[in-house]
C-alpha cells in the first residue's frame, strides 16, 4: 500500500459501535448559536498550519479516516470560505452559516464522505479521485480539498449568490488545478465534463438521479444523500462495475444523516 499523499502545511492565498445522525448543514439558527458558544482556536493564528493540524489531530483521535484526505484539509484554509466574523471557529468540527440559508458542512462530514469516496477500487487503482463531479459547491471549502485528490474537478451550484461567492473564495487559493464552477441544476450533472470517476452530492434527494448513473465512468463511485425505505435519508454509494462487457452497479447503505433537500433548477 502507497504511503498516503502529503500535501503543503498550507495552501497559500493569492494575496499572501453506532454513530450519531451526520448533520453537516444544520438549521442556520442552530449553526449561528453553535458558534456563538465556540472558543477561539490557540496559536499564532488562523493562518497557521498549526491551526489546521490541530483540526485534523482531533478528527483523527474521534475516528477512523482516510490520511490522505486528511493531509489534504490540513492543507485548506477553512477560514477562507466562511465570513470573517465567523473566523474564529472555522476548525471546530462544526457547521457554520454561509449565507443564502446554507451552511458549510462539518470537517468530520468531509472526511468521512471523501474517505468513501477514496476507498472505491478505482481510486484505489489510481491513487487520486479522477475526474469529479460535485454536486453542491456551496461556498467552495469541498472543492478546495478535492482539487488536492483529483486530476480534475467540477463543480456545480444551483444558487446563483453562492457559485459567486464560491468562486471569489477559491480565486483567493493557490491551488494546483482549479475546480471548473457551474452555475446549473445539479440534477443533471455536467456530461459536458464526464465521464467522472467520482461524484459526490451535498444534497440528499428521494432517488439518485439518472443523469449521475449515466456520468459515472466504469469503476467509478458515486456518494450521495439518499432517502432508504424505513431509515429515512443515509448516505449511499454506488459503485459501476463492469463484467465481461455488461455494466453493473452496486448500493451500499451507510450512515443516516441529514442533508438540505437535492431540488432541480436554479436561482
Amino acid at each position: 500500500m502507497s504511503a498516503p499523499k502529503r500535501f503543503p502545511a498550507s495552501l497559500k492565498t493569492a494575496a499572501a459501535p453506532q454513530r450519531e445522525v451526520l448533520m453537516p448543514q444544520r438549521h442556520l439558527r442552530q449553526a449561528t448559536a453553535d458558534a456563538a458558544k465556540l472558543a477561539r482556536p490557540s496559536g499564532t493564528g488562523l493562518d497557521s498550519g498549526a491551526v489546521r493540524e490541530r483540526m485534523v489531530a482531533r478528527l483523527r483521535a474521534e475516528g477512523t479516516f482516510n490520511e490522505t484526505v486528511l493531509a489534504a484539509m490540513a492543507a485548506v484554509p477553512r477560514h477562507e470560505f466562511v465570513d470573517s466574523a465567523l473566523a474564529a471557529q472555522a476548525y471546530e468540527d462544526t457547521a457554520l452559516p454561509i449565507g443564502h440559508g446554507q451552511t458549510i458542512s462539518k470537517p468530520s462530514v468531509v472526511a468521512h464522505m471523501l474517505g468513501l469516496l477514496m476507498a472505491g477500487s478505482g481510486a484505489r487503482q489510481r491513487g487520486t479521485l479522477g475526474r469529479v463531479l460535485e454536486i453542491g459547491t456551496g461556498c467552495g471549502y469541498q472543492a478546495a480539498v478535492i482539487a488536492l485528490l483529483a486530476r480534475q474537478v467540477t463543480s456545480i451550484e444551483r444558487v446563483q449568490g453562492l457559485h459567486d461567492k464560491a468562486r471569489q473564495n477559491l480565486q483567493r487559493l493557490a491551488l494546483p488545478r482549479a475546480p471548473r464552477l457551474i452555475w446549473g441544476d445539479g440534477r443533471i450533472g455536467h456530461a459536458a465534463s464526464g465521464p467522472f470517476d467520482s461524484i459526490i452530492a451535498a444534497a440528499g434527494g428521494e432517488d439518485i438521479p439518472p443523469a449521475w448513473t449515466e456520468q459515472l465512468a466504469p469503476g467509478g463511485r458515486l456518494i450521495a444523500p439518499t432517502a432508504a425505505s424505513g431509515r429515512g435519508q443515509v448516505l449511499v454509494v454506488l459503485d459501476h462495475l463492469v463484467d465481461g462487457g455488461v455494466s453493473r452497479w452496486v448500493r451500499s447503505e451507510h450512515e443516516a444523516v441529514l442533508f438540505v433537500p437535492l431540488k432541480s433548477g436554479v436561482l
